[in-house]
């Protein structure tokens, strides 16, 4: 059985314990492949922390899929020899500059060279043949870390002095890990059961415009969209600033957005909008005329998210006031006719950890409290911490932004796990694809086959629309379809073939390219994807 060291604070003094005493029992149960560990206190305690570790000596041939800490980090299967990019090896000048190590998980684990780590799922194919989920997701995630130097798999539970009354008792630990990846997708599959999410074909204004949007532009695009698609959303550029969501610039859009989703739903379509709404940039007239609402640091300081717009910093959800207003703009686009929200830069919530909270119970209150305040309406998470999206969310976003250049420009590739690349979604929405249906329906971003605005190879759109179409639940484009020609609309027309009767049997890693086999009309197929070239051989 497994030693587990739980770290604790009593009275002010910090101690560390694999066994009971005085101020706590634990009770270890491992049922088959199940272990959960139960901790009673015997007199009020701060939980710190819960480790424990396997023997795990890494082979070459091994390949490790970790689950990256938010919807835009790096995901795949990893070999050994590969890892995580640390964006603080980069010049602290520029990190600070920019905030790079804001994205994700950097600026509160530390990245080693001989460690590789993920959180709530991981799966070892090969040798080590390995399968571990965490079922405590709501309470803790799980960071799983394969430390290469010192041959072991180490999972951790942060509690962040999270507060445990006397007599109270606690799952502090509860997780499955099978020598078995078969086993263990079948578990997944038990655990998480297949929701037949409606497939979404859709059109987003992002990946063209950008924020130079306006209501001549929208109006033109929905148009030309024919009745295949069954979603229309507005995405950012519509607001005068990011947090000023009630302020509609009035020069983009001079009748508001209410004509809008009115002219979507007159030709059957939903009508979608895009928020960010933990979040405001510092040029927001929200930050600079309610600085209480937003979160501070130790040392007085504003959270700051990323380098986004003009910069942008976390709304504190601890405060009523703040809560009040998420919920105002929420409700304010809902009561005018909107169905689907797609709410970005979810991760900012508890990027800051809150005393006595750990980041997953900041991050699953916040999105339970979007569930509540968009009640039956379609949400789609963007930049979100992935496990407390289940049975809050629709649909997730499963990589980062698309680029518009196959791997974006030369410097941005060596910047954080979080940044905007083709290459990397579409591993990500292949080796993410397991959790489709399950935890929600995937959102693996746009497909583009328009020939301005764009510098993808023809190749490389039709795998991109290829892949997206094979493994997602949501199909979207920024495309002004009008712009097709015949053979661009009989490759759409051939992924939508994908997209409603296709079914992925597997994928396979074979060094730099994935051989995937699916079903289609009852006749198997084969495909292999070039994850260098991004293209399909």
């Amino acid at each position: 059985m497994n030693a587990f060291k739980i770290k604790y604070s009593v009275d002010g003094q910090v101690k560390i314990t694999e066994q009971s005493n005085d101020d706590i029992k634990l009770i270890v149960v491992q049922d088959n492949c199940r272990t959960t560990v139960t901790l009673c206190a015997q007199r009020e305690i701060e939980l710190l922390e819960l480790k424990t570790s396997y023997p795990f000596k890494p082979d070459k041939n091994d390949l490790y899929f970790f689950n990256g800490y938010q919807s835009w980090t790096d995901t795949k299967e990893f070999t050994v020899n590969e890892r995580g990019r640390d964006v603080k090896k980069l010049p602290k000048f520029l990190v600070n500059a920019f905030a790079f190590d804001r994205y994700g998980d950097a600026s509160f684990h530390a990245y080693g060279k001989h460690r590789m780590h993920g959180y709530d799922v991981f799966y070892c194919k090969g040798k080590n043949d390995k399968f571990i989920l965490n079922l405590n997701y709501a309470l803790c995630y799980l960071l799983i870390e394969l430390d290469k130097k010192q041959k072991h798999l180490n999972l951790h539970y942060d509690y962040n002095c999270y507060h445990v009354k006397d007599g109270e008792q606690l799952t502090v630990a509860d997780y499955y890990a099978s020598d078995s990846v078969t086993d263990g997708m079948a578990y997944f599959d038990n655990v998480f059961p297949k929701k037949n999410m409606p497939k979404i074909f859709g059109y987003t204004s992002w990946y063209n415009y950008y924020q130079n949007i306006n209501e001549q532009v929208l109006l033109r695009d929905l148009e030309a969209l024919d009745g295949q698609f069954n979603l229309f959303q507005i995405d950012d550029g519509y607001e005068t600033k990011v947090g000023d969501w009630l302020s509609v610039d009035k020069n983009k859009f001079p009748n508001g957005l209410k004509p809008i989703a009115d002219a979507a739903h007159s030709k059957g379509l939903k009508a979608g909008i895009w928020l960010a709404p933990f979040v405001a940039e510092e040029k927001s007239e929200l930050f600079a005329t309610r600085k209480d609402l937003f979160k501070r640091t130790p040392d007085g300081g504003f959270v700051k998210c990323g380098a986004n717009w003009s910069g942008f910093y976390a709304l504190d959800l601890e405060n009523g006031e703040a809560r009040d207003y998420v919920k105002k703009c929420l409700c304010h686009y809902a009561d005018m006719g909107f169905d689907f929200f797609k709410l970005d830069f979810l991760y900012a919530v508890n990027l800051e950890p809150t005393k006595g909270k750990s980041r997953s119970m900041v991050a699953q209150e916040a999105y339970t409290f979007l569930r509540e305040c968009l009640k039956d309406k379609i949400i789609l998470g963007c930049g979100a911490t992935v496990f407390n999206c289940i049975n809050n969310f629709d649909y997730l976003r499963v990589g980062p932004d698309i680029s518009l250049k196959f791997d974006d420009v030369w410097y941005m590739r060596h910047m954080h796990r979080e940044r905007i690349s083709t290459k990397v979604t579409l591993q990500n929405t292949v080796y993410r694809s397991f959790f489709n249906d399950r935890l929600f329906g995937n959102d693996p971003d746009v497909f583009l086959l328009r020939d301005d605005n764009v510098w993808l190879s023809d190749a490389q759109k039709r795998a991109l629309l290829t892949l997206n179409a094979l493994f997602g639940n949501v199909l979207m484009t920024s495309d002004n379809l009008a712009s097709y020609d015949d053979k661009k609309r009989k490759l759409l027309n051939d992924a939508l073939e994908l997209f409603y009767g296709a079914n992925v049997i597997s994928y396979t890693r074979k060094g730099r390219t994935i051989e995937i086999v699916y079903d289609l009309n009852g006749n198997s197929r084969t495909l292999k994807y070039d994850t260098e070239k991004g293209v399909l051989l």
